[in-house]
């Protein structure tokens, strides 16, 4: 199989350093023509699954803008310009919560949309998390801090009480990372 072909491209929309929406235009493999394919830019960000000394998960509650009551989340955010996955990973770990990790692990990255653009996540898992000091979030949202076991995120997990698809993929492949470790 032969990959698409982006001929052209446009901006449509320069939102703010979030958002910018483009039209290409795209040739596939069979010689077609796409005109005005949509094409989103967004930040790149992390998620980070951290896990103390102690075997609990850290993990918020919270409300999202585009969720509906109260969500469980991991540590996340935003790639800083210039930034490294994992250096940005350190940063929201200890700006959200207050903790560092010692023994990190990469869990992947992946686009959100595949055909749509839209950043890509990049997922950490980090062990031995330990509180080092107060928190320094600049988040939006009201959160708290919860100490979760492994059999309380899987319950979470599916209760269906980790709200956004990247928190759930985050959390199902930290899971499986700490299975193949055991």
């Amino acid at each position: 199989m032969k990959p698409w072909k982006t001929l052209s491209k446009r901006t449509l929309l320069k939102h703010s350093k979030y958002l910018t929406v483009e039209s290409h235009t795209i040739e596939l493999p069979d010689k077609r023509i796409l005109e005005d394919w949509p094409w989103l830019i967004m930040p790149d960000y992390v998620n980070v699954v951290a896990m103390t000394e102690g075997m609990k998960f850290l993990c918020f509650r919270q409300n999202k803008y585009s969720i509906e009551g109260l969500s469980l989340a991991p540590v996340g955010g935003y790639l800083e310009p210039g930034e490294e996955p994992l250096a940005a990973a350190k940063r929201e770990l200890a700006e959200e919560t207050g903790y560092q990790a010692s023994d990190w692990t990469s869990l992947g990255h992946y686009p959100l949309d595949g055909n749509r653009g839209a950043g890509n996540g990049y997922f950490f898992l980090a062990r031995n998390a330990y509180w080092v000091e107060k928190a320094l979030s600049d988040d939006l949202e009201e959160q708290e801090l919860l100490l979760l076991t492994v059999a309380e995120v899987k319950a979470a997990l599916a209760a269906m009480e980790f709200k956004l698809l990247p928190w759930v993929t985050a959390f199902g492949l930290a899971l499986l990372k700490l299975d193949e470790c055991a």
